[in-house]
């Protein structure tokens, strides 16, 4: 028995659809960067300098280390990690992200639908009364009032005979993707950030600390010199002196405690909290240890690491999706639709004999005159993938550029600490000397304040770079694409 016409229309259409090949590029990963590292910056191998005290470990460059997924526990501080796992659950930031994917997830799936037939139920019911004297009676009613009920089914379905429902699909998957790592830069930001604000409250903390130290010795200086006054071993220029110096030094304190306020409401928003939630948690840098041992990843492996350039990726993969779908739009458009249904003029008559209805229609649509719109529109789409083409490369160059300048800082900063943790422990020796010689007046007042001041340098010098080692380790973590591949998948979604 032959197959009816409505059937070989469908057949036709389902086999069209599926042997068409989608127009446009096909999209490919970009290759890795030729790379091997990140020229005269920092090899693997390489051991940064040692210092004795806070933050002066010698720490060693591996290659192809992989990086923990919570890679703040590395150093190895309960309260930092507890800090992060707080802000990870509590910032509105990851939050909206998360909303941001699940949305891009309904409307990938939204898009999906475009493939299928879209079938549609329809029922009316009207009461009508027509002109006796000048119509002809529209239907088998006695009257010219009568009533009429519909049931009706309608489909429509236009084969994807060209591929541009495909590829508008495939630009929405990579919709997708960006938002998804898109998630990702904002965890790894985050979590970043966290560490970054508590090793500068820490930081803040060891700067105060030792300025109020300073401020203690030289208001014993002060009384010192106030008491030689009184004998006459000291005149009165002397003590102003010295008053003035005691004086700078504590001028130097409400500054510094002021940043140590803002850092502090600082990680409370980072919390997701307002400022009266501020954490119990406080930091020093003495708590915190420096991880050992650092990775470091090639070019090659960076790019799969950094959210950034994953993001990159998927908008120059929506952008190539985005040709094919103009150059599909530039060929004919077919549009198969059909109607099953019942009329009556009472309604349980409806699906009774004789009063069933179809038809069965398919078409074919080509532009032939837009003044140039598709050909446009078609370039625009081009030169939308020339510039995300663009993107990835800078994305990638950056994400180099990262890694590349923090690895110098790493080596940079710990030769600085070695060097300011010599030169505080002379300054501190010289100082302490310079106080014994004053006292005992084989050393003049102004020797004494220049000792004082070098002191007083040295002690805050030494605890911003004791600060900028931990900092350059997080930094490097974060460049690397923070480990959020060892992470739960659900992490993401």
């Amino acid at each position: 028995m032959g197959l009816s016409v409505s059937s070989r229309v469908l057949a036709f259409a389902s086999l069209t659809a599926l042997s068409a090949c989608a127009v446009g590029p096909n999209f490919h990963r970009p290759p890795p960067p030729p790379a091997a590292d990140y020229g005269s910056a920092p090899a693997p191998g390489t051991t940064t300098a040692a210092a004795a005290g806070t933050g002066g470990a010698a720490q060693h460059l591996v290659g192809d280390l992989d990086i923990p997924g919570q890679w703040w526990t590395l150093f190895r501080s309960p309260q930092l990690t507890a800090l992060v796992e707080q802000s990870l659950k509590g910032n509105p930031n990851i939050d909206a992200a998360r909303a941001a994917l699940r949305q891009a997830h309904d409307l990938y799936k939204a898009q999906r639908t475009s493939l299928f037939p879209t079938v549609q139920g329809e029922f009316d019911a009207t009461r009508s009364k027509y002109a006796i004297n000048t119509l002809t009676a529209p239907t088998v009613a006695t009257s010219s009032i009568y009533n009429l009920f519909t049931a009706e089914l309608s489909l429509s379905y236009m084969p994807d005979v060209f591929g541009g429902l495909r590829r508008t699909l495939e630009a929405a998957g990579a919709q997708v993707d960006f938002t998804r790592f898109e998630l990702v830069a904002t965890y790894v930001t985050l979590s970043t950030n966290v560490v970054a604000t508590a090793v500068q409250e820490a930081s803040l903390r060891g700067q105060i600390s030792a300025t109020e130290r300073l401020l203690e010795l030289q208001h014993q200086l002060t009384e010192t010199v106030q008491r030689q006054k009184d004998i006459g071993t000291a005149s009165n220029v002397d003590l102003l002196a010295q008053q003035a110096a005691e004086a700078q030094t504590a001028a130097t304190l409400p500054p510094l405690r002021k940043q140590l306020g803002q850092t502090r409401d600082a990680l409370t928003a980072l919390l997701g909290r307002l400022p009266p939630g501020e954490p119990a948690e406080t930091f020093r840098l003495e708590d915190l240890t420096l991880p050992a041992e650092l990775p470091v990843s090639l070019p090659s492996k960076l790019v799969e690491q950094r959210p950034d350039v994953r993001q990159a990726e998927a908008n120059m993969h929506a952008a190539s999706a985005q040709v094919g779908v103009a150059l599909a739009n530039m060929l004919p458009q077919f549009t198969i639709t059909g109607d099953i249904g019942s009329t009556a003029l009472e309604i349980g008559q409806l699906f009774g004999p004789y009063t069933g209805f179809w038809d069965l229609g398919a078409s074919l649509t080509q532009t032939l005159f837009d003044a140039g719109a598709l050909i446009y529109r078609h370039r625009a789409a081009e030169d939308a993938l020339d510039q995300a083409a663009a993107q990835y490369r800078a994305a990638v160059i950056l994400a180099c550029q990262n890694v590349a300048d923090t690895l110098r800082a790493l080596q940079a900063d710990a030769d600085a600490l070695k060097a300011s943790a010599e030169a505080d422990r002379a300054a501190k020796a010289s100082f302490d000397l310079a106080r014994q010689q004053y006292r005992i007046g084989t050393l003049s007042l102004v020797a004494l304040l220049n000792a004082e001041q070098t002191y007083q340098q040295a002690e805050i010098t030494l605890v911003q770079a004791q600060a900028n080692r931990y900092a350059d380790t997080a930094g490097l973590f974060q460049a690397l694409g923070g480990g959020w591949w060892n992470l739960p998948e659900a992490t993401f979604k």
